[in-house]
C-alpha cells in the first residue's frame, strides 16, 4: 500500500525517488510494484529509464477526507468510522463488529473486497481502489420485521444523492437497485439481526460502480454501468461522494427509526422505473409474471396478474422486467 499511495496520482516515479521515499533497495522496489500489481489486479507500467506509473491514477479513500466533506451538523451520527484497503466483505466485517458492541453509526469502506456479497448470495465484483463499498451498522429498539422497507428508503437516498451529483435519469429497481438507464450503477445489502420484538441491528452495505473495468465485470449477468461511464473520467470525487452517501444515509437511518418508510415513498415513487411494466418475480423455484403495481405503505411489491393484486416482501423475492 505503501508504493500504491506513491503512484496513486498516476505520474512516473522513479525507482531511486520511491527507493529513497520508502527506505527500500532499488531492486525491493521491483518487487514490490510487480507485486501489488499482481496482488491488488492493477495495471502498473514500467518506463524503462524512467520509473513506474499505474495505468489509471486511483483516488484512494482518507477517512479525515470523508469526514471534513460531511457537514458538521451531520458529522455526530457517525460514531465510527474505518477505512480498508483489503477485507473479506464490509458488510461481513460489520456484523462480527455488531456481536462484538460496536456502536450504533458504524461506518465502514473498503477499497477492495475479496467476499464482496450481494443479494441472494451472489458475488459483488470489487475490484481495487475505483468503486464504493460501504457498509453502515445502526441499532434500533424495533423488532427486524419492523424494518422490511428500509431498503427502500436507503435506495432513495443513494439515489437523491446521484441526481445531486448531476447525474441525470437515475432510477430504483424494488427493492435494492439503483440504476442509470435502467444499467445497474449500485447495489443495497440489507442484513438484520435482533430480537422479535426489538431491539434489532441491521448492517446496510453499498456496492456502487465509479470506474468498473470492463474485463473485471466479465461474470456480471446483467447490464450494468459506472459513474466514470455516465459522467466523464474521474468526474466525480470519491471521498466526496463516499460522505454525501454517508450524510444522506445515516440521515435516512435516523428517520426510518421515526417514522417509518412513509416519508420515503414519494420519493421511491419518483424514481421507481418499472411501475406498470410487464416484470417476472422470482421465488425459489417459482416465478410470476404480471404488470408491476407499486409498493405497500411497509415496501412490499404489488403485482397484478390478471387483475388480482399478490404482494411479495423484499427479502423473499427477485425482480426481473420482462424484456430482460
Amino acid at each position: 500500500m505503501r508504493i500504491i499511495r506513491r503512484l496513486a496520482d498516476g505520474e512516473l516515479h522513479s525507482g531511486a525517488d520511491l527507493a529513497q521515499a520508502l527506505g527500500l533497495s532499488r531492486a525491493a522496489v521491483w518487487k514490490a510494484v510487480h507485486k501489488a500489481g499482481e496482488i491488488l489486479g492493477l495495471e502498473v507500467r514500467s518506463v524503462r529509464g524512467r520509473g513506474y506509473r499505474l495505468a489509471a491514477p486511483l483516488e484512494l479513500l482518507g477517512a479525515e477526507r470523508i469526514l471534513a466533506a460531511i457537514p458538521h451538523q451531520a458529522r455526530h451520527r457517525i460514531e465510527r468510522l474505518e477505512v480498508y484497503a483489503d477485507i473479506d466483505s464490509t458488510n461481513s466485517h460489520l456484523m462480527r463488529e455488531a456481536q462484538q458492541g460496536a456502536p450504533s453509526g458504524t461506518l465502514c469502506l473498503a477499497e477492495r473486497q475479496r467476499a464482496g456479497r450481494g443479494r441472494r448470495g451472489r458475488t459483488w465484483v470489487s475490484p481495487f481502489g475505483t468503486n464504493i463499498y460501504l457498509s453502515l451498522l445502526w441499532r434500533y429498539p424495533l423488532g427486524p420485521a419492523v424494518l422490511g422497507g428500509l431498503s427502500l428508503a436507503a435506495g432513495t437516498a443513494v439515489a437523491g444523492v446521484l441526481e445531486a451529483e448531476g447525474i441525470p435519469d437515475i432510477g430504483l429497481k424494488w427493492p435494492n437497485d439503483v440504476l442509470w438507464h435502467r444499467r445497474k450503477l449500485a447495489g443495497l445489502l440489507l442484513e438484520v439481526a435482533g430480537e422479535a420484538q426489538g431491539p434489532s441491528l441491521v448492517v446496510l452495505g453499498l456496492g456502487l460502480n465509479t470506474r468498473l473495468p470492463a474485463a473485471q465485470a466479465a461474470a456480471i449477468d446483467q447490464p450494468w454501468t459506472d459513474l466514470d461511464s455516465v459522467a466523464g473520467l474521474g468526474a466525480i470525487s470519491r471521498n466526496r461522494l463516499a460522505a454525501r452517501l454517508a450524510e444522506r444515509l445515516t440521515e435516512v437511518m435516523v428517520r426510518y427509526g421515526s417514522d417509518g418508510l412513509g416519508p420515503f415513498l414519494p420519493a421511491w415513487e419518483r424514481f421507481d422505473r418499472y411501475r406498470g411494466e410487464p416484470v417476472t418475480i422470482r421465488l425459489a423455484d417459482q416465478s410470476f409474471s404480471g404488470l408491476h403495481a407499486g409498493v405497500t405503505p411497509q415496501g412490499a411489491l404489488r403485482l397484478d396478474i390478471d387483475g388480482n393484486i399478490r404482494t411479495f416482501q423484499a427479502g423473499e423475492v427477485s425482480l426481473r422486467p420482462n424484456a430482460i
